[in-house]
């Protein structure tokens, strides 16, 4: 059986919307079955709490979906004074020291926040037309704070495309700070988001 371009197109779209909705569904279940204490613990110097994989996923999510769609982030002064965040940056490039003094302040105002990047994200993605995920949306040359990323390295010819940004911003990223979650949360006895 062969397939059309339109055909391939709509079969990678349909996989990215139901694997980003299963990623979301596990960082919805996390948030859910964890308290404010937890994801705010850090039980040794130097290390990561809970509460930095949470809001640097989610608001580095928020700001690269401007890139991809030319929407503007939600983040604002009324989502900071909702969520109260100890820093209200996401924190990349920032060093360890600094990011381990992220905590959140209102639990309930970061799973709102959650909730309306990842809806914002889904709708996009479930209704976009299938042919603009070919869209470059960072072309070659790179320039030097996107030359050394993992996107840039993942990207073809042309460049970095809208399911490059999709896979890689958003999808790869997510996972790999749900990793991080998952671990953390085994440190606090608490069980892994799959079996």
């Amino acid at each position: 059986m062969s397939m059309d371009d339109t055909q391939v197109l709509n079969l990678v779209q349909d996989s990215l919307v139901r694997r980003m909705r299963t990623m979301f569904s596990l960082y919805y279940d996390a948030v859910d079955t964890m308290s404010l204490e937890q994801v705010n613990h850090v039980d040794q110097p130097g290390r990561l709490p809970i509460a930095f994989s949470l809001f640097h996923y989610v608001n580095i999510h928020d700001g690269s979906f401007m890139l991809i769609t030319g929407e503007m982030p939600i983040w604002d002064d009324e989502w900071e004074a909702r969520v109260q965040p100890a820093i209200s940056a996401h924190g990349k490039g920032q060093p360890v020291d600094e990011m381990a003094k992220q905590r959140i302040g209102d639990y309930e105002g970061f799973k709102d926040y959650q909730r309306e990047v990842f809806s914002r994200t889904q709708a996009h993605l479930e209704s976009m037309d299938p042919n603009g995920l070919l869209r470059v949306v960072i072309a070659k040359p790179y320039p030097p704070e996107v030359a050394t990323t993992y996107s840039a390295r993942c990207a073809g010819d042309a460049g970095i495309t809208v399911l490059d940004a999709f896979e890689c911003w958003h999808y790869q990223h997510g996972l790999r700070h749900m990793g991080e979650i998952e671990l953390a949360r085994g440190f606090l006895g608490l069980s892994g988001m799959t079996a």
